[in-house]
């Protein structure tokens, strides 16, 4: 849905560089898709006990703000038309995300989509975060939907995990890193773009 990933990475590895350590592309994908409240202490682990963990955590959401309230969130290409047709078609749509609430709610104010959902479950009203299958189970519930009769669009291995532990039929559309042998085992489909979700969709309704 956004196209927050860059930004996240951005915020990491620059907060660790900062701080005299050197995040790569291939460690920070670990964390794709995971909540903070897990891939932080990891991140500490990574590096050692010589790693200034608070003042990571302190950082890094800084530099996140700071790059997003600066540029903006993007939308990912497919989006618009993608939310259009479930709209049209009175699909009810929820976000089910390990962003906490308030990073959720500036989020979805950055992209400009702060009204377009009624249903937002947010990592810390579940007990357990992706790839445990807490949200989704809760987002289904909220929906007042069966959880088998739905589909989760995700980025992340740790998302469509979740999904498919939730008994959702789960899309991946990859974001910075391909799937893993596990996610494309239990996806439902690995697609390209939104623009591909939006022909499949159209194409299982007719």
């Amino acid at each position: 849905m956004l196209d927050s990933e860059p930004i996240y990475k951005a915020s990491w590895q620059d907060s660790c560089r900062d701080l005299g350590f050197e995040l790569d592309d291939h460690s920070y994908e670990t964390f794709i898709g995971r909540p903070p409240s897990d891939c932080e202490p990891e991140l500490a682990e990574h590096f050692g006990p010589q790693f200034p963990l608070v003042r990571f955590q302190a950082r890094w959401p800084q530099l996140w703000r700071e790059i997003a309230e600066r540029d903006g969130i993007p939308l990912k290409p497919g989006f618009e038309d993608l939310y259009a047709l479930l709209n049209k078609r009175g699909v009810p749509i929820a976000v089910a995300t390990s962003s906490d609430a308030d990073y959720t709610r500036f989020t979805l104010e950055a992209a400009g989509l702060a009204n377009h959902f009624r249903v937002i479950v947010t990592r810390d009203q579940v007990e357990n975060g992706k790839p445990a299958p807490d949200l989704y189970r809760e987002a289904a519930r909220r929906l007042g939907q069966d959880a088998a009769g739905c589909l989760a669009l995700e980025d992340s291995d740790a998302g469509v995990l979740s999904a498919a532990a939730a008994g959702m039929r789960a899309i991946q559309v990859p974001d910075l890193k391909q799937p893993s042998v596990e996610a494309r085992r239990v996806a439902w489909r690995v697609l390209p773009s939104l623009h591909d979700v939006r022909e499949l969709i159209m194409a299982e309704a007719e």
